[in-house]
């Protein structure tokens, strides 16, 4: 790969993290203060590693969030056991996918998190790494990381590269940032034609639409005896889940409790939300509107008088899909975007969602074209929807499920075709030092 020269752009930014580097130390001790950075890991944040290097080939991952991390697992286990004497190294910003990581990760794969955007961090990192190859996810774009990697002459390839329509309108009115940096990519895998459009506009050289990784992730795992346990405690009742809501929409599902307890008194309402620190206040909140309400962290029981039961732990989202029929995604009133569909859709629950679903554009117009999900307009049309599915149309929710199932199934293919486009690039790496 030849380098790429660094532009006015990309000299001004890297002056600019030369400046302000004691700031951002202390940005980093302030999230470190709200629980947002590993105090015996924030060295890792500077660029100094957590570990020594493995022997041999060594190829690297960034990934920004959980999502993004989870999605490229499946990738991960099937080019370690395709490349015997290699290592994988995982990079990813936040504390919950540090954990996330910590309990899925494959043998040979570690995980660090990555410096900040600072050219002394970034140099420390790659001097201690020195990967042989970067799979960048997504659309995370750190433009001295990204540039420095490139300069050492490591192919950079952008693995399930999203391009949104409103990132595409800022990037068009900065070509003298954003040109740069997809210029330090060898290759763009896009997760849509849509995406790759985008791309190919903005200035990326060689971009192909292989598949979007999400929706070839396998099955959120669940612990089976849990499940029974649980599945027992629910026993009969009536039964639906809010999963990774944001600040609102469990409130907003309280409310759909609410109109519902009347016609089915013995509902119960699970909640998991996207942050699980936030489900202590959250708990606090609705006992104070009169529910009963368990807190899982806590250990509270489900018992047959609690109302609200908040799932606030790490690593359980499998199990709570597969308890449910009727599942509320959340983001999608709180205008985030959306989280991800594609789980609950695996686990043959019927899905409703608020109207903000641009992270997932395309899938979603594949949901409406199979008639796979009920969309609503706003809060106020939540108890609707859940008594709609829940406790009205048993026949409407199981064909829901049963279409959004057939979508996932028709794109489980994206994984073989993004390691078919890697294979040029990954075949270096079965050589010996």
């Amino acid at each position: 790969m030849t380098p790429v020269p660094a532009g006015p752009a990309l000299r001004l930014w890297r002056a600019i993290g030369n400046a302000g580097e004691p700031l951002v130390a202390a940005l980093l001790r302030r999230r470190l203060a709200r629980g947002k950075e590993i105090g015996a890991r924030l060295d890792e944040r500077f660029g100094h590693a957590g570990m020594p290097r493995p022997q041999g080939r060594l190829l690297w991952l960034h990934a920004a969030s959980v999502g993004e991390a989870v999605s490229i697992l499946p990738l991960v286990e099937r080019i370690l056991t395709a490349k015997a004497g290699l290592h994988v190294l995982v990079t990813t910003g936040t504390v919950t996918s540090a954990e996330v990581m910590a309990q899925r990760l494959p043998p040979r794969a570690i995980h660090q998190f990555v410096p900040v955007d600072v050219p002394n961090a970034v140099a420390r990192f790659l001097d201690h790494w020195r990967p042989d190859l970067a799979l960048w996810v997504e659309s995370e774009l750190w433009p001295g990381l990204l540039a420095a990697v490139a300069e050492r002459g490591v192919p950079v390839v952008l693995v399930n590269g999203r391009m949104s329509e409103r990132s595409f309108r800022h990037w068009r009115l900065w070509p003298i940032v954003i040109r740069p940096m997809l210029a330090c990519f060898t290759r763009v895998l896009a997760q849509s034609e849509a995406d790759a459009a985008r791309f190919r506009a903005l200035g990326a050289g060689d971009v192909v639409a292989a598949g979007n990784l999400k929706l070839s992730a396998p099955p959120l795992a669940h612990d089976e005896g849990e499940m029974a346990r649980m599945r027992g405690l629910i026993g009969t009742r009536p039964y639906w889940l809010a999963a990774s809501t944001h600040a609102g929409e469990e409130a907003a599902a309280v409310d759909a409790h609410l109109a519902l307890a009347a016609a089915a008194p013995e509902l119960l309402t699970l909640i998991v939300p996207r942050h699980p620190e936030r489900g202590q206040p959250l708990a606090a909140e609705f006992r104070d509107r009169g529910l009963y309400v368990a807190l899982r962290s806590a250990g509270d029981p489900l018992e047959p008088e609690t109302e609200i039961y908040i799932a606030d732990t790490l690593g359980e989202l499998g199990l709570w899909y597969q308890l449910a029929d009727v599942v509320f995604v959340g983001g999608t009133l709180a205008a985030r975007g959306g989280q991800n569909p594609l789980e609950p859709a695996r686990l043959g629950c019927a899905i409703i969602v608020g109207p903000d679903m641009k992270n997932f554009a395309e899938i979603m117009a594949e949901f409406r074209a199979g008639a796979a999900i009920c969309q609503i307009a706003r809060a106020e049309d939540l108890p609707e929807a859940v008594r709609d599915l829940l406790l009205v149309d048993s026949t409407r929710r199981r064909q829901l499920a049963a279409n959004a199932r057939t979508v996932v199934t028709r794109e489980e293919a994206a994984l073989d075709r993004v390691l078919a486009e890697l294979a040029p690039y990954l075949e270096p790496l079965a050589a010996p030092d």
